[in-house]
């Protein structure tokens, strides 16, 4: 007689059905911190801000050279006095008729004027000028609020703050900014091979490259992080860990041990601690990808796990341990959950680029292939010789990732989506 039949596998996810998940299940952190602008680089908008002014806050000039009032030099070959010199920060006085101002880059046109000629069109003579061009009224000056107009809204809610977003909210006088709190976030390692540079390597074993590759990924992206460094292949030792990460992290974020291996641990430990939404996806490299939750505090009333609301748990997140396949899934889907985590509003998913293959990919795979390719000399894209997922040194070597869809082969010439690692780590 023959015994019960296995159950059925579930079908692998899709590249953005496993990104659609994810970012459904994100909330953002709610504490809201109050920052200097000067230290708000990186940090995400809690609230709108608006200006208080315009910007310019008054009609300025773009030019160093003479204001004037355009009908006195329509004839292209205007003499002026020069009757005041107006440099940035100082008011000048009424421009007369038939006179001009030496005026230098950003200082008020003077009342009267309606236009500045630069000094290349005019030639100075002890305190006249002549102009030896005929400007149209308006012309190199910064008219008020053409840039920002007091009471618009410069920067949104969910606005991640880069350099330029700074210089923008300085622009406007706003001295501190309302932020959500940097997102906590837990990371460790399985594996009994895995040792730490510095230390003798025993048979078998590896040095732990994951550690270093996410660590500084959690700090590009500015999260606070407790690294609880690599865990004994057990499953005790895992779901202990899983137990005291979750309390004070939002997510846990773990490297390895989430394959169906005897001694990968973390796919049972997290249904023991909680719970797993997501395992496998279509993708390659980095099939084996995780996402679940674990539990904080004890359980519910029917002895389940308190896993019905995102204050009650930590969310989980485990990357395989190959590391290509840990740095690209990463990449493509721990970045933008993170991003959501923030805060970050509107599309937080890999763009691409449309870029030529210089390459023939001939053998299509039934899953997302992401290929390391790097820009050649005639903007076209070539492709690492070795594409397997423990080749570390592609990921130096490349500038980015060709999208390559399931079943899909290239062809030389053909035209490829191209996600650059710039795009990916920020």
């Amino acid at each position: 007689m023959s015994g019960p039949a296995a159950p059925a596998r579930q079908p692998m996810l899709a590249v953005r059905e496993a990104l659609d998940l994810l970012l459904a299940a994100a909330r953002p952190v709610g504490e809201v911190e109050l920052v200097d602008t000067l230290e708000a680089n990186g940090r995400v908008l809690a609230e709108d801000q608006a200006s208080t002014l315009d910007v310019p806050s008054a009609d300025n000039t773009q030019m160093d050279g003479y204001a004037v009032r355009a009908a006195d030099c329509a004839g292209g070959a205007a003499s002026l006095k020069v009757a005041q010199r107006i440099p940035a920060g100082h008011v000048g006085s009424f421009l007369a008729p038939g006179t001009a101002a030496r005026i230098f880059t950003g200082a008020l046109i003077p009342e009267g004027a309606d236009a500045v000629v630069m000094q290349e069109q005019c030639e100075l003579d002890g305190d006249v000028v002549t102009v030896k061009h005929a400007p149209q009224s308006g012309e190199w000056i910064r008219r008020a609020g053409e840039d920002v107009r007091a009471g618009s809204v410069i920067l949104p809610a969910g606005t991640r703050l880069r350099s330029q977003e700074l210089g923008l909210a300085a622009s406007v006088g706003l001295a501190r900014l309302p932020v959500r709190r940097r997102v906590r976030v837990a990371v460790f390692f399985t594996g009994d091979e895995l040792a730490m540079p510095g230390e003798p390597l025993k048979p078998g074993a590896i040095y732990n490259s994951n550690r270093f590759t996410l660590r500084g990924l959690l700090e590009n992206f500015g999260c606070e992080f407790t690294d609880y460094g690599i865990v004994p292949d057990s499953l005790q030792a895992t779901r202990d860990t899983l137990r005291a990460a979750a309390q004070q992290h939002d997510l846990i974020i773990t490297s390895g041990g989430v394959s169906v291996g005897e001694e990968d641990h973390i796919k049972p430990a997290v249904e023991a601690e909680g719970r797993l939404n997501m395992w496998q996806i279509a993708v390659k490299p980095g099939k084996p990808l995780a996402f679940g939750e674990v539990r904080r505090g004890e359980n519910d009333a029917d002895g389940g796990p308190c896993v019905s609301s995102a204050t009650g748990v930590a969310y989980f997140l485990g990357l395989p341990g190959n590391p290509v396949s840990s740095f690209v899934t990463f990449l493509l889907f721990v970045r933008s959950f993170l991003l959501r985590l923030q805060g970050v509003s509107g599309d937080v998913g890999p763009r691409t680029l449309p870029m030529r293959a210089d390459f023939d990919w001939p053998i299509a795979d039934r899953r997302n292939e992401f290929l390391r390719a790097r820009v050649n000399g005639q903007g076209g894209l070539e492709l690492f010789p070795n594409q397997g997922s423990g080749v570390l040194t592609s990921t130096v070597w490349a500038d980015g990732l060709i999208d390559c869809p399931p079943g899909q082969a290239i062809a030389r010439g053909d035209m490829v989506r191209f996600i650059p690692f710039a795009f990916l780590q920020h």
